[in-house]
């Protein structure tokens, strides 16, 4: 291959690298302060409220507050791994749950995407009934 079409290769390749990383277009848009507040409480050993609804394309900020006495995370693998995230710090290094240690509170800003229901659960207490679902319309 010829210096010229290497080096053409290279810049279509990076550009094609940076639109993929670079934020969607709508996520520029996004009005993250207006993101509809929507609070779940972890309580020793239930999500209050237990059914989220999520509209698919609205912005929001999921307010996780932990009431009980003990750590509890609020896992839902498939739905975290569907959602444009703004604040991915709020979740776990794997992105599939938000751990909050007894009288913390975290937010996790997001869009969904995807409609379905996901299953949501603490991991360390599900067996006592600490499950629920989340559905995107």
């Amino acid at each position: 291959m010829r210096a010229g079409g290497r080096r053409l290769g290279f810049l279509l390749l990076i550009g094609a690298l940076a639109r993929a990383l670079a934020p969607p277009a709508e996520a520029a848009r996004i009005g993250w302060a207006e993101a509809r507040l929507i609070t779940v409480l972890a309580l020793d050993y239930r999500f209050v409220p237990n059914h989220l609804v999520f509209r698919r394309g609205v912005a929001y900020r999921l307010h996780l507050v932990n009431r009980g006495k003990e750590l509890h995370e609020l896992s839902a693998p498939k739905f975290f791994k569907t959602v444009r995230l703004r604040s991915p710090a709020a979740l776990d290094s794997d992105r599939t749950e938000i751990v909050v240690k007894p009288g913390q509170q975290k937010d996790l800003y997001f869009i969904a995407k995807r409609p379905g229901r996901y299953d949501m659960r603490c991991p360390d207490h599900d067996w006592a009934g600490m499950t629920g679902d989340i559905t995107v319309r």
